[in-house]
């Protein structure tokens, strides 16, 4: 931060020669201020960047920092002043408008729907997006959709419904949840009943919980990915820009020299809140491997790591672990899946599953055919509770058993 602020510190004519560092960032931020319709005045560029700069730069080192580049900018040409007002040349405006990748035919308009649309897609890593879809950054549900849909690698889409975008983080948390090794054949993951969906999504959350609705999800999602403190418009889009500066500054920061080039470095993927990482098994929880000791006097290790099953695992295990609580005859036995599940919980902890998304692995299982899922006879009342808290809703059916093989 030092570099940056001794860069922008010397005089126009050595920023004319400044290698692409520390200042181009600013420089061309800056820049798309006075691209916009009416361009700005010295005061009015300092006042409406600072918030995007605030947490890295004092208000004297901002002051300083934007007299520079404006004056660097005047002196390449790329802008004007008259009368105290700076507006972006012929050339000034190219070199804005490939800044935010914008398609050739967009022209930029005043400076809230700059601030607002573009730059925040630029931000976001959009390229040669028209205008219309654009404008869909514009609401809380358009922003919320496409930070989350980038936090997790779905496909970019403007236009979207809450249930569907729930549904894709649904499959995106199954997969997790079986440690990225399968690809889900749940088609869109709205198969799922919608509380259910919601709360296998909700495992994405640094903090699972309850959400009563879709929309919260993704705006809790969305909130968490961009460390916002809410997640209202305004505080996200100060939050996209936050980072979006910290990145080009630092990357700035780290170039070796050259000549300025036209843009900054291209805005980084926000990155996704992941469980911990998948290490190596351990001998001792190989599969079919003896469980410890319940009474085990041997000093406790720190706690395993998260280790996911594959599908094939995860099924053999469910079916070891059914066998002594099924009920019924040979050929027709079955454990309700509210008894299997506590097993799972104690007996391979490392695999660090949640009740919901130990359901929707059954229910992946089921479909893939490894194993076998079965429902209760509602007229019977005397296992309610376990028929109950077994149910898992699929489509337009109910499970509560395991079929164990014999």
């Amino acid at each position: 931060m030092s570099a940056l602020i001794s860069d922008l510190s010397r005089p126009i004519a050595a920023a004319q020669h400044a290698a692409a560092g520390s200042d181009q960032p600013l420089i061309d931020l800056i820049l798309v201020r006075l691209a916009a319709r009416g361009g700005a005045t010295r005061a009015e560029t300092i006042r409406d960047l600072s918030f995007f700069v605030q947490h890295r730069l004092s208000p004297g080192e901002w002051r300083r920092a934007a007299e520079a580049a404006l004056g660097a900018l005047t002196a390449r040409d790329l802008a004007e002043e008259r009368r105290g007002r700076f507006t972006a040349s012929a050339k000034g405006l190219k070199r804005a408008s490939d800044y935010l990748l914008l398609r050739p035919t967009v022209t930029l308009g005043p400076w809230p729907e700059v601030r607002d649309c573009q730059l925040i897609a630029r931000a976001l890593g959009l390229e040669g997006e028209s205008t219309p879809k654009l404008k869909a950054l514009g609401t809380p549900e358009g922003l919320r959709a496409l930070v989350v849909q980038q936090a997790f690698g779905l496909p970019r889409r403007l236009k979207t419904t809450p249930a569907r975008l729930r549904g894709e983080l649904a499959l995106v948390a199954l997969e997790r949840a079986f440690g990225n090794k399968i690809k889900s054949g749940l088609g869109t993951g709205t198969a799922l009943s919608p509380k259910a969906g919601r709360a296998l999504a909700a495992q994405l959350s640094r903090r699972p919980r309850e959400f009563n609705s879709d929309s919260r999800l993704i705006a809790a999602l969305a909130a968490e990915h961009v460390d916002a403190a809410q997640p209202t418009l305004d505080v996200l889009r100060a939050a996209i820009m936050k980072r979006f500066v910290s990145e080009a500054l630092d990357a700035g920061g780290a170039g070796s020299g050259g000549t300025a080039g036209v843009t900054a470095p291209p805005a980084q993927p926000l990155p996704a809140t992941a469980r911990p990482p998948v290490a190596a098994r351990a001998p001792s929880l190989a599969r079919g491997a003896p469980l410890p000791a319940a009474n085990d006097a041997a000093p406790s290790n720190d706690p395993p790591p998260v280790v996911r099953p594959d599908l094939d695992e995860f099924a053999e295990e469910v079916q070891r672990r059914a066998a002594p609580v099924a009920e019924g005859w040979p050929g027709n036995r079955k454990a309700f899946i509210s008894l299997v599940w506590p097993t799972i919980r104690s007996g391979r902890p490392e695999w660090g599953l949640s009740d919901i998304e130990f359901k929707c692995m059954l229910v992946e299982a089921h479909r893939a055919g490894r194993l076998s899922l079965a429902s209760a006879d509602l007229k019977n009342k005397n296992n309610l509770k376990d028929i109950q808290d077994s149910a898992i809703s699929y489509m337009n059916t109910v499970w509560h058993f395991v079929r164990v093989e014999d």
